[in-house]
């Protein structure tokens, strides 16, 4: 039988899930729950992987997964790997912990990334676990809504913003949207996938067939379709960006540095050095345009579509 396609690209976004092999439980304690929350701690440190939500059940897990780097193999396996050698030296246990490879469906974010959230943040409520997502305290709904500090691991801000530009409203905004399929019964999201591993509009899913599966074809002696790592040149970054704002300005300059940091391999000195400046002006630049996307949804659209003109085309 076929392996499942894997399409990479920085700035991908993707429900992930993996369950334990046969069924079994993949985690016995809390301890458990926090080396593993620990691992994606790590993963975030090592491959720049941003988790937008999360939700760790007995036997199986759910993130909404963004790569900044198109390397979402490499974080999955340091993730499933290193919690396996965890669990089986702490359970005295052997073999796989997982069954068989980690599912990823590539996700259209503008589209579908608020209806995932909210999938994932009841998956205890549908499990009868909990009556209300705010009880659980394995998820990410916590963070959500304000009743937990948010990790830097863990970005609330992207799918919040899409329920207005204050922090406190948009909370109580995404609490309410939650809410209101509570003892309802719904249809997962999932299941409107046109294509095995794409959720997203027509146009979408045409386009990233057309840009990344052109020709191509998961096949028996092949581990997976080659993973498609796009790591677009700064001079490509920054052009795009003067093509969208217009001549090169100060805010131009600095769409550029975020992006040049969150889709490049550079290290911040090469960065720097590539727009005149020190590393740790580039990190600020950075963190200060990823919070005013938070806020401001002209900003947040406008460089998403610098983002899509990047990865989306056959330039």
């Amino acid at each position: 039988m076929a392996r499942q396609l894997r399409i990479e690209f920085p700035g991908a976004l993707y429900h992930i899930t993996s369950r334990g092999n046969g069924k079994q439980p993949i985690f016995l304690s809390d301890k458990d729950r926090k080396i593993f929350i620990g691992n994606l701690k790590t993963a975030y440190e090592r491959f720049t992987a941003i988790f937008h939500v999360y939700c760790l059940m007995e036997n199986h897990y759910h993130f909404l997964l963004e790569t900044r780097r198109g390397n979402l193999s490499r974080i999955m396996h340091f993730i499933n790997t290193s919690y396996t050698a965890y669990f089986n030296k702490r359970h005295g246990k052997s073999g796989h912990l997982f069954q068989g490879r980690f599912n990823a469906i590539l996700v259209e974010a503008d589209a579908y990334a608020q209806e995932l959230s909210r999938y994932i943040h009841l998956n205890p409520v549908r499990a009868g676990i909990v009556d209300i997502p705010e009880r659980y305290p394995w998820s990410s709904y916590g963070e959500y809504i304000g009743l937990k500090y948010v990790p830097p691991w863990l970005e609330t801000k992207f799918v919040l913003s899409y329920f207005g530009r204050n922090l406190c409203d948009a909370q109580l905004k995404y609490s309410a949207f939650v809410a209101s399929l509570l003892d309802k019964g719904y249809k997962s999201p999932l299941e409107e996938l046109d294509f095995p591993v794409i959720l997203g509009h027509k146009s979408f899913i045409e386009q990233i067939k057309k840009t990344f599966l052109s020709g191509k074809k998961a096949e028996r002696e092949v581990p997976a379709l080659r993973d498609i790592k796009i790591r677009p040149r700064m001079e490509r970054i920054r052009d795009e960006v003067e093509k969208f704002i217009g001549r090169p300005n100060k805010y131009s300059k600095k769409i550029s540095i975020f992006l040049c940091h969150k889709f490049t391999d550079k290290r911040l000195k090469e960065i720097g050095l590539f727009f005149g400046m020190d590393e740790s002006a580039v990190s600020q630049v950075s963190r200060r345009i990823r919070g005013e996307m938070a806020i401001n949804i002209d900003l947040g659209n406008l460089i998403r579509e610098i983002e899509n003109k990047i990865f989306l085309s056959n330039v």
